[in-house]
């Protein structure tokens, strides 16, 4: 093999393919380095650079975690569909108007219906979608359009001397309008 020793670690656009072999080599780096060995060691040991077994033992933390942060996020995806479903059989349910415990009916003596409820549960429908959106990274990402203008000490010089050019025009306007003052 030449050059890169890594680069069919590589997909087609350049980025890291997590291959079996890599993910063992991490977790021995990560092994090696709960007992104690340095970066530098474990670089040696592994035949890589320093970084690279920084990288390793990251790699290897981030893997171990996943699998609890996997079944984490699902049940609380699990939540919010149980959650949702509830909120589903309410908006689908009749609701009727009640009044100081009692029924409150129309001209025809039908029961008026409570939209209120309804209403609420849509709030609360439309909630929980969020947090399921939020959970899994499903909304758009907030553009913001900002302009940075930096400020020398020479703009600020300048600023200065434009006020004070101003306030001297003033005055003489001033002087001017109100006619010569006598002394």
């Amino acid at each position: 093999m030449t050059g890169n020793p890594h680069q069919d670690d590589r997909d087609g656009r350049g980025r890291y393919l997590r291959t079996l072999e890599r993910a063992e080599r991490d977790a021995y780096a990560a092994k090696l380095r709960a007992q104690h060995w340095t970066y530098q060691q474990i670089a040696d040991h592994l035949g890589i650079d320093k970084a690279g077994a920084i990288r390793a033992v990251r790699n290897a933390l981030r893997d171990a975690c996943l699998g609890p942060a996997k079944e984490l996020v699902e049940m609380e995806a699990a939540r919010l569909e149980a959650m949702y479903d509830e909120v589903l059989d309410i908006l689908q349910a009749d609701h009727v108007m009640v009044s100081h415990g009692r029924v409150v009916y129309d001209a025809e003596g039908n029961p008026l219906p409570d939209y209120d409820i309804k209403l609420r549960a849509v709030d609360r429908a439309l909630r929980a979608r969020e947090s399921f959106r939020k959970l899994f990274g499903l909304d758009q990402p907030t553009k913001v359009d900002a302009t940075v203008h930096e400020v020398t000490q020479q703009d600020l010089e300048l600023q200065e001397m434009l006020r004070e050019a101003k306030a001297r025009t003033e005055l003489e306007e001033r002087q001017i309008l109100d006619g010569p003052t006598e002394a």
